[in-house]
């Protein structure tokens, strides 16, 4: 009996449609067109602006954007795993709202909080529950409403990030392709570096932590840039090692969409054409736990069955790690 993988057999996202330029951010903090783009390599993000409206209310659509494209039954999804930073609310699981909304009412869920890198992490757990030979079908959603966390006054973050979703639905493979290696890291060493101060356990709401804007993200830019760097770029040349695996045998980078420099201080690790290096952060900035599947999303027709990718992404906490993995269809 052949093997059992974990390949990606589908697809779906879904953006806001307000759009927050550079130009409009020039009119809220003391920054600019040239200085975004050059640092960051962002031009403009999504925002979820409707009011009531949160993280589950993006996944939704994400989610159902797959079914249709699918033609999927969403009885048949066994597990719907929720990658996201920003639930909808504590405790009350934002991922099994989201399987309920959309029908999948066969499936068990919950949520994945490993920040920046919580898709990627989903991945590897996906994967696993395939694997494993008991669950058929599983849909991976990533989606974060980084705007509601954001201090639009504070131009170390606001510039960064916005809300966008995107959805993957994992199946059994017997051809060996799909998910073939991964590497995954944490180190609690940035704890301190990217946060959110005040909302947890320890420093519970109260009205001197809204006043302090203790709830909103914080971040201290250099030092997680740093590790950024070295980690993503680290993870994603080992893996290549540890595979056996040029240059010339990716077709792929997909890297989490946080700054343009660190993906090409990657792709550049890696030895990779620009052209094998799938971009999209002008136009959506950092959206957290859905970059990587916006960027399956947008590039879906250029993926062919058995091209080699290699997912990188890093994120708070520290956490990070990089997947080889191969395409399963040809659109």
């Amino acid at each position: 009996m052949n093997k059992i993988t974990a390949a990606i057999t589908a697809v779906g996202s879904y953006v806001p449609d307000f759009v927050l330029s550079n130009q409009v951010l020039e009119t809220l903090v003391d920054t600019n067109d040239e200085w975004i783009t050059t640092r960051t390599g962002i031009k403009e993000r999504r925002l979820l602006k409707e009011e009531g409206q949160g993280t589950s209310f993006m996944a939704i659509k994400a989610a159902q954007n797959l079914l249709e494209k699918a033609n999927l039954d969403p009885k048949e999804i066994d597990l719907v795993i929720m990658a996201t930073a920003t639930p909808d609310m504590p405790v009350a699981s934002t991922g099994v709202y989201v399987a309920t909304q959309i029908g999948a009412t066969n499936a068990f869920s919950y949520d994945l909080q490993a920040a920046c890198s919580s898709f990627l992490f989903g991945m590897s757990t996906a994967s696993a529950y395939i694997a494993s030979g008991k669950y058929k079908k599983v849909l991976l959603i990533g989606a974060d409403k980084m705007s509601s966390i954001i201090d639009y006054t504070d131009r170390a973050t606001c510039i960064i990030f916005g809300d966008g979703a995107g959805a993957v639905l994992f199946e059994p493979n017997t051809e060996g392709l799909g998910l073939q290696d991964e590497i995954l890291k944490s180190d609690g060493i940035g704890r301190e570096f990217l946060k959110i101060e005040a909302g947890g356990s320890i420093l519970p709401p109260s009205e001197e932590t809204v006043k302090n804007k203790e709830h909103f993200v914080f971040q201290d830019g250099k030092t997680v840039f740093k590790y950024a760097v070295s980690g993503m770029a680290d993870v994603s040349e080992k893996i290549m090692q540890r595979n056996n695996l040029s240059h010339d045998d990716i077709n792929w980078l997909v890297a989490h969409q946080a700054n343009r420099r660190i993906i090409d201080a990657t792709a550049n690790r890696m030895a990779l054409d620009e052209s094998k290096v799938l971009i999209n952060i002008q136009k959506y900035g950092n959206t957290t736990s859905a970059t990587l599947p916006l960027l399956l999303s947008d590039f879906e027709n250029q993926l062919k069955k058995g091209d080699n990718i290699i997912f990188a992404a890093f994120g708070g906490g520290f956490t990070w790690g990089a997947i080889y993995l191969k395409w399963a269809y040809t659109k």
